[in-house]
């Protein structure tokens, strides 16, 4: 199968660069994460060419777009992080997904330290009242949402946080967990979730119970993914991620953490 799928790439933000975030305190009149044309990303068929191993030489020749990155619930541009813009690069092989991540800045990993690591995320529109900011910002509480109260609000999200992951190897998908019908992963937190909202956020195959929520063991994660750092190859000081998901259908996404 050879076809051109778009993705819309919309609110970029990262936890390791950017100074920490004060609260749930929003610019009057409240911050929308919309759509716009200048934000479009062409993901082309290009089997055969992308390894995950989080280096970038492979996509050299793939064409990128650059986005600035601000705080997730504070986005003015006056605390844009100054070291540099994300570049993002998207293609398929008619089965899989791949998207590559690039930000410049310091070399700041130390491995089982969550706090000290960089993580990075994407996330899907799925249910039709879904808007990316809020995570698809259903307005019921963590002892409220459901499937039925929050039904029309989802949103799916692959999260990895890079703090026991080894540069270069791959993560995600794993049999351990998939067996266990869980999104999760033990190895190196390369997840897949859903969430309606901030508060209201499970890995796939876990959550409420009821309305068609909590365990499910068909649940599974779909992702894969891979990270590096320029200056472990004395190169450009730059963190690289190189992420790939199976059997999955490209929507709107927002990249957030």
């Amino acid at each position: 199968m050879a076809k051109n799928i778009k993705c819309l790439v919309l609110l970029v933000a990262i936890s390791y660069m950017i100074e920490s975030i004060q609260g749930h305190n929003e610019a009057e009149g409240g911050f929308h994460c919309d759509s716009g044309a200048t934000a479009q990303i062409q993901v082309d068929y290009m089997p055969g060419i992308i390894t995950l191993d989080g280096k970038s030489q492979d996509w050299n020749n793939i064409l990128g777009h650059s986005f600035p990155l601000r705080p997730a619930l504070d986005p003015d541009e006056d605390k844009e992080y100054t070291g540099g813009k994300m570049t993002v690069k998207a293609l398929h092989d008619g089965h899989n997904i791949f998207f590559l991540l690039e930000v410049p800045g310091e070399y700041r990993y130390v491995q089982g330290m969550e706090m000290s690591c960089p993580s990075v995320a994407l996330m899907f529109q799925v249910g039709g009242n879904a808007t990316y900011h809020n995570m698809g910002a259903c307005k019921e509480t963590v002892d409220s949402c459901t499937s039925k109260s929050c039904g029309g609000h989802e949103v799916d999200i692959m999260h990895f946080s890079i703090g026991t992951a080894i540069p270069g190897r791959l993560y995600g998908a794993n049999i351990i967990d998939n067996t266990n019908g869980t999104g999760g992963d033990r190895f190196g937190h390369l997840v897949d979730l859903y969430a309606w909202n901030p508060h209201c956020r499970y890995l796939d195959g876990m959550g409420p119970q009821g309305n068609g929520n909590g365990a499910n063991f068909s649940a599974r994660n779909d992702w894969h993914g891979a990270w590096w750092h320029d200056l472990i190859d004395n190169s450009f000081v730059q963190f690289c991620f190189k992420i790939f998901r199976s059997s999955g259908e490209c929507k709107p996404i927002c990249i957030n953490w």
